[in-house]
């Protein structure tokens, strides 16, 4: 995916632990894992939005995208076209 989410810069910045911010932002610490280690398909504007006044950044310190190689942008559509017969095949 191109884009890349950078909580780890900013928990060092700030000094503050993974469990710390995820109980000040109001989320689970495994989501934010999910998030932090860019595994998640979307973030929530309302979720965007707490990260930032928490950690005070702005979405841009948080979010960056960084250009697919294309070896990376073909695996991803062997993949996307794979799961995709899976889900014809599965039902």
């Amino acid at each position: 995916m191109p884009i890349v989410v950078d909580i780890d810069v900013m928990l060092a910045r700030r000094k503050m632990s993974v469990g710390e911010l995820a109980e000040r932002v109001g989320i689970t610490p495994a989501n934010l894992a999910v998030l932090k280690n860019g595994r998640a398909k979307a973030v929530r504007f309302a979720t965007l939005a707490a990260l930032c006044e928490v950690l005070e950044c702005q979405p841009g310190d948080l979010l960056r995208w960084e250009a697919e190689t294309s070896a990376a942008a073909e695996d991803a559509e062997v993949v996307e076209a794979a799961e995709a017969a899976e889900g014809v095949a599965g039902g």
